[in-house]
């Protein structure tokens, strides 16, 4: 399903941004202001993620929300 290949294609970003710098998950939810297994469930596609929370993941990760949602779509 396109919807669900979306979100895994999301997480996917979130977790290469993530991994480049280093960052634990345990790390970008304390500086996101959200809960650990959330980013996770993000990380693995299970989320469909708010806009708002995608922004504060983003600024969390110092780029742009834009970046994250790079080549998502089908």
């Amino acid at each position: 399903m396109r919807e669900e290949a979306a979100l895994a294609n999301f997480g996917k970003n979130v977790q290469t941004v993530r991994s480049k710098q280093k960052l634990s998950q345990e790390k970008l939810a304390e500086v996101s202001e959200l809960d650990r297994t959330y980013i996770s469930s993000v990380e693995r596609g299970q989320r469909n993620i708010s806009i708002l929370n995608i922004i504060k993941i983003a600024d969390a990760l110092g780029v742009t929300a834009s970046s994250l949602l790079e080549n998502i779509g089908g």
